[in-house]
């Protein structure tokens, strides 16, 4: 796995002219040397669905001359460069026109857009699937790729004649949802696996990568269909800042390479003359190497087939320091405290109870952004994971159990291990009573939204109050439990007849039960808290968790001053026989109505650290730059402090 990649993008028209006209090997190469990449994902097939080389299998773009790809790879090769290839596997507009058959349909019989306007999208379940395989074995035969890259796929709900007729022909309603999704399943299985023997019945071995812009949570056999994962997650085009942390902590810990792949536009994936920030591109390498993964970078080449001179000084940046510290990135796995039960794999894991109408991911993201800001060395995780190295696991507003999972979950409370449980989670899978003992017994959902939590502890920066929580509530009772904060009624829900002054009705201070809770298993608070801090983000949910996870965990394996939007993550080089502590710090801001960019990078000084770490250190220094840190040894604990850091920070205890 190469640490500085880039995913070069080559979607022409065919009403564009002159396409790779201005193509020169040395300015290609030296494009390359200047972005200090050493892997460039090139193109066979765009979306438009012409070839950019000589083919029988597909169709040359009318407006190229010459052999765009196979100069591209020999160019990349000479200098070093990996070069996998990318087809696009689920658009092919050109065909679309032609073979309209071919396409995906929705349940009233419409074709799927991609973009508006734009492009269609193929069912692997018809005669496409041989025309795409056929396309996909001309390229690994006739080019020295090293990998092929395959996007726009996935598992899709089908209703083209081609699926109809299959689900008619297994005795299925093509009416029901779950027959047409497990024919989905079944479809994207097959494709995979065809293009898998393709491939390898002519090079053996060669990495394939099925791009459908997010690793599914619970979904290791998709997972494992790929030689490896690329993250998608452009900060600036709808992911946001949140989502890789979110995904790599559960990437990393399947066992499988990847890389965190981000882009060097402004905004989104086909920006021409988009470029940001150079120290967003060094901060988003950082957070992947980081968190365990290697860079990707993507780009769109010119139709004329000059490789832009101002995007790879932009890349070299980055990769410049990624390089650098490469060799304490490698072969590193995390180290963690606890463990973040995904919501959106447990929601697949138990066939979707634990999702009702129009819940999101949100759970997940709050849980995650809460962790990262309290400085909570963590990993997200699946049901298929092993509980019993975590110290503590946390259900996230709505991880219901049915009875396989509970008894994985009492099986991990019996071995002494602690739960967050929040909302409805640690229930039952018909919802009426808790499978798991929190210290409470369920009653109902709580009929006030909003309504009101008054802790029986301090919340730093604000005192005693009665703190407002949107999110839906449960309303339980003690059972044995203890508790740590109440729940406060409001005078009443607002509604056309009875309101109260211009959002909510405020606190009538009567007691509406326990609103959080401890107990030997652990934590219950009743409220979706994490779903409310993706949304809403209010510092008094952070702070209830936190305090929570202090309670939990009063010996965590890191501790560290730095800021709330600094991250810290604890890597293990076993190879090295050595920890490294990356420290990043950077904060995004809002530009325009939807995007978070990141300019100025601000200086933090005197960072603290204290690990506590099971060998005993015998050296700490600053890397890459070889420099020694002074540090205090006591027990299991190791301290030391980074006078500077400034973006991004590796800190190698050699143990």
């Amino acid at each position: 796995m190469r640490f500085r990649q880039v995913h070069l993008d080559f979607h022409t028209s065919e009403a564009i002219p002159g396409i790779g006209a201005d193509f020169s090997k040395r300015q290609f190469q030296e494009m390359l040397k200047l972005g200090h990449v050493n892997s460039i994902t090139l193109f066979s097939k765009c979306h438009h669905g012409w070839a950019y080389h000589p083919s029988e299998a597909n169709e040359t773009h009318p407006e190229l001359k010459f052999d765009l790809l196979g100069e591209m790879i020999e160019a990349a090769h000479e200098i070093g460069v990996n070069t996998p290839v990318y087809l696009s596997a689920g658009l092919d507009e050109k065909l679309a026109r032609r073979r309209v058959e071919w396409l995906s349909r929705d349940k009233e019989d419409r074709t799927y857009p991609f973009m508006e306007p734009g492009y269609h999208g193929f069912c692997m379940n018809t005669p496409y699937l041989d025309v795409l395989v056929s396309q996909v074995e001309e390229v690994v035969r006739n080019y020295d790729a090293d990998g092929i890259f395959l996007d726009i796929v996935g598992v899709q709900m089908c209703y083209c004649q081609y699926c109809v007729s299959a689900l008619l022909k297994q005795g299925q309603d093509p009416r029901s949802d779950a027959a047409v999704k497990a024919l989905g399943e079944s479809v994207y299985a097959n494709y995979t696996n065809r293009i898998k023997e393709a491939v390898h019945a002519i090079k053996p071995g060669m990495s394939i990568f099925h791009n459908g812009g997010h690793i599914r949570r619970g979904r290791r056999d998709l997972a494992r269909m790929n030689s490896h994962l690329e993250l998608e997650s452009l900060p600036t085009g709808g992911w946001g800042y949140d989502h890789f942390p979110l995904s790599a902590r559960y990437s990393q810990t399947i066992g499988m390479p990847f890389l965190g792949m981000t882009g060097k536009f402004h905004t989104t994936w086909g920006e021409f003359g988009g470029y940001k920030h150079p120290n967003a591109l060094r901060y988003e390498t950082a957070l992947s190497i980081a968190n365990g993964a290697g860079c990707s970078i993507g780009d769109q080449l010119h139709p004329k087939g000059a490789m832009d001179e101002a995007t790879y000084r932009l890349i070299g940046a980055a990769y410049r320091e990624v390089e650098a510290k490469e060799p304490w990135c490698s072969d590193v796995r995390n180290v963690a405290d606890v463990a973040l039960l995904s919501l959106e794999a447990v929601s697949y894991a138990s066939g979707g109870s634990n999702r009702k109408d129009g819940l999101s991911a949100d759970p997940d993201a709050g849980a995650v952004r809460m962790l990262l800001e309290g400085k909570i060395l963590f990993d997200v995780i699946d049901a298929e994971a092993d509980f019993s190295g975590y110290k503590v696991l946390i259900l996230p507003d709505e991880v219901t159990l049915d009875a396989w999972l509970a008894g994985k979950v009492n099986d991990y409370l019996s071995s002494g291990g602690k739960i967050l449980a929040t909302g409805r989670s640690g229930m039952n899978e018909a919802g009426d009573a808790f499978a798991v003992d929190l210290g409470v017994a369920w009653l109902e959902a709580n009929p006030y939204r909003p309504d009101y939590f008054r802790p029986h502890f301090h919340i730093p920066e604000l005192g005693e109050a009665s703190f407002v929580f949107y999110s839906q509530g449960q309303k339980v009772a003690l059972r044995g439990g203890k508790e740590l904060g109440v729940r406060e009624n409001p005078y009443f829900n607002r509604d056309v007849f009875r309101f109260c002054s211009h959002f909510h009705t405020p606190s009538s201070g009567e007691y509406g039960g326990p609103g959080m809770v401890e107990s030997e298993s652990g934590i219950y608070l009743a409220w979706n808290v994490f779903e409310e801090y993706a949304s809403k983000g209010s510092i008094v949910l952070k702070e209830t968790v936190l305090h929570a996870l202090r309670l939990l965990l009063p010996d965590p394996a890191l501790r560290t001053n730095l800021p709330a939007q600094g991250v810290v993550t604890l890597q293990r080089q076993d190879a090295g026989s050595r920890y490294i502590n990356h420290l990043l710090y950077a904060v995004p801001v809002r530009r325009g109505k939807n995007t978070e960019v990141i300019e100025d990078i601000v200086p933090i000084h005197e960072v603290e650290v204290e690990l506590r770490l099971p060998e005993r250190a015998k050296r700490v220094y600053l890397a890459p730059q070889s420099v020694p840190l002074a540090f205090e040894q006591a027990d299991d604990r190791v301290k030391y402090k980074v006078p500077r850091l400034e973006c991004h920070q590796m800190v190698v205890v050699d143990v």
